[in-house]
């Protein structure tokens, strides 16, 4: 079966966030149209993501094997582990899903930390003297990333405040990801717009999105 691994970084429960809301419905409508989907869930504040530490790493993106191994300790050993098993649950994936608020221009950090961590050298990527590539080109993959903010930038191009969209958009086709969605829920805090309106707008921006993904993959299977 196919999977869909569903990525949240945000410290507040659902209830009380936006960004999660939207992901959550995103995710609902999907699944109930794509049946064949298997669904992993990760919540990036309700778990342990390892530190790029260099008692584990050889290198930026390279984990230590073989001797270097044996000499860590159990915890150590522990760590390098779970960063084995999350990058493996990436490279599984089909379809990607992340919802994270906009914090200072940017997403939260947790989110980075989880993407330092399983970005490794000969798993989703290959880094020669020459050259870095991308290994997620093996198939096809969607990524799909949403954005909550309390205010709304209209006049202003996307890269002077949504240094976060423009950072994923760029990782995920880096490595490969065939398509990238995002859907913006802004103006939760506007006086004039508020919670309700922004959650209705990005209700709207899933039906398209989803219409938009159906379309290509109708298209991909017809080449």
């Amino acid at each position: 079966m196919k999977k869909l691994l569903y990525i949240t970084a945000n410290p507040k429960h659902e209830s009380l966030s936006v960004s999660k809301t939207v992901g959550r419905e995103f995710v609902r409508r999907f699944l109930d149209r794509n049946r064949e989907y298997e669904f992993e869930e990760l919540d990036l504040y309700d778990m342990d993501i390892p530190e790029v530490n260099p008692r584990i790493f050889t290198s930026r993106a390279s984990l230590v094997t073989d001797e270097d191994y044996h000499r860590l300790s159990e915890h150590e050993k522990y760590l390098a582990g779970h960063i084995e098993s999350l990058c493996e649950q990436f490279i599984h994936a089909d379809f990607y899903v992340i919802a994270a608020p906009m914090w200072n221009l940017n997403f939260p950090s947790r989110l980075k930390q989880y993407l330092d961590c399983i970005i490794l050298n000969n798993r989703l990527i290959r880094i020669s003297d020459n050259e870095i590539e991308g290994l997620l080109g093996d198939k096809f993959r969607y990524m799909v990333y949403i954005q909550s903010s309390g205010g709304v930038y209209p006049n202003f191009p996307d890269g002077l405040f949504n240094h976060g969209v423009d950072y994923v958009h760029d990782v995920f086709t880096f490595l490969g990801i065939k398509k990238f969605y995002k859907i913006l829920v802004q103006g939760v805090d506007d006086d004039k717009i508020g919670r309700h309106k922004a959650l209705e707008k990005a209700y709207d921006d899933i039906c398209t999105v989803l219409h938009k993904i159906s379309r290509t993959t109708r298209g991909w299977f017809l080449n």
